[in-house]
């Protein structure tokens, strides 16, 4: 993917004039020459002149303004680098944590950690989630309780519980709540929405979501979830393509060991940042596991009003409105 983007950028920078435009210093010394429309949380969008150009934020190094539109110290860095023989390039602005309303959404310029780091920092905010006939992960995506797992694991069930695993005193202590309410659910693409209500409920530990369109093929992920009952599993692969296609749907499928029980569960880049939901297996093999992209999650969060679940009719992942007055009038028998 690295290597596509960057022939076609070069492909951009090759008939670019030079002067009265921003500089988009790319990783791997090329650089793009245009306006900077905006800068998004996981992308830079840049007008060329012909056409407009979206960058992933994890292929940006640095931006140097127009000069013209530069603050006067910016201006003074750039004649002195000019003159020096070096190309004027400011430093790229970190990206701040941005929230979507209901989840937070990484910034592009997080840092890099290990699994085990990783594991002890966000292993908090993955649960288990239970029902009468079923058994599944799931993850928070906001300390109000909100959190997400897989529609067939919830599948025809109303009375669910969720075992969280709160951090006090440097140890984990394990508490199960069950006034759980289903908020939204999209049985065609797997997700559901859920909201921990219990009265007593703290604050809890949540995840970021980040990108899986960021991701490139061979990039190492991992998995923590409940495979087998087996709560706190973690396990580590790597992204083996982003593009399966299984029942006209799109996965993202890892070496990442999926078995009965992660569904719902986070699978997490390296940088700690939610890239997709656990979900399925081949079952006569290994190291075949799929993951929803977490650009269809963050869809179905944006949109949860759409999905809203309904008490009188729990197995329609759609909420139809009640029609104007007008055009009720107009139907109801008189």
């Amino acid at each position: 993917m690295r290597k596509t983007l960057c022939v076609a950028l070069l492909a951009f920078v090759s008939g670019l004039p030079s002067g009265g435009a921003d500089t988009i210093q790319l990783k791997g010394r090329n650089a793009v020459t245009g306006t900077v429309l905006a800068e998004k949380a996981d992308s830079v969008i840049v007008d060329l002149g012909y056409t407009v150009l979206v960058i992933p934020r994890n292929q940006v190094s640095a931006i140097a303004r127009d000069e013209a539109d530069a603050p006067k110290t910016a201006r003074k860095t750039s004649a002195k680098s000019q003159r020096a023989g070096t190309p004027a390039v400011e430093p790229a602005l970190p990206v701040a944590e941005n929230k979507s309303g209901l989840y937070a959404v990484a910034s592009g310029s997080s840092p890099v950690k290990n699994v085990r780091e990783l594991v002890d920092q966000l292993g908090e905010a993955v649960v288990q989630v239970k029902t009468p006939s079923s058994l599944g992960s799931g993850f928070f995506i906001n300390e109000d309780g909100f959190l997400l797992t897989n529609f067939h694991v919830i599948e025809g069930e109303t009375q669910l519980s969720v075992e969280v695993y709160h951090r006090r005193a440097g140890q984990l202590e394990r508490k199960t709540y069950k006034q759980v309410r289903i908020v939204a659910i999209n049985k065609f693409e797997d997700m559901a929405l859920l909201k921990i209500e219990d009265k007593d409920a703290p604050k809890f530990k949540s995840v970021r979501l980040g990108s899986a369109d960021a991701l490139a093929v061979g990039e190492r992920v991992f998995a923590i979830g409940s495979p087998m009952g087996l709560e706190r599993t973690v396990t580590e692969g790597i992204l083996s393509t982003k593009t399966r296609q299984l029942q006209g749907e799109l996965y993202l499928q890892t070496t990442t060991q999926i078995n009965p029980g992660n569904s719902g569960g986070p699978l997490f880049n390296l940088a700690g940042d939610v890239v997709g939901i656990t979900n399925m297996k081949i079952t006569f093999g290994e190291g075949l596991g799929f993951a929803i992209p977490i650009e269809a999650v963050k869809f179905f969060l944006d949109h949860r009003d759409a999905y809203a679940y309904s008490n009188d009719n729990p197995s329609n992942p759609y909420r139809y409105l009640e029609p104007p007055s007008r055009a009720k009038q107009a139907v109801m028998p008189e």
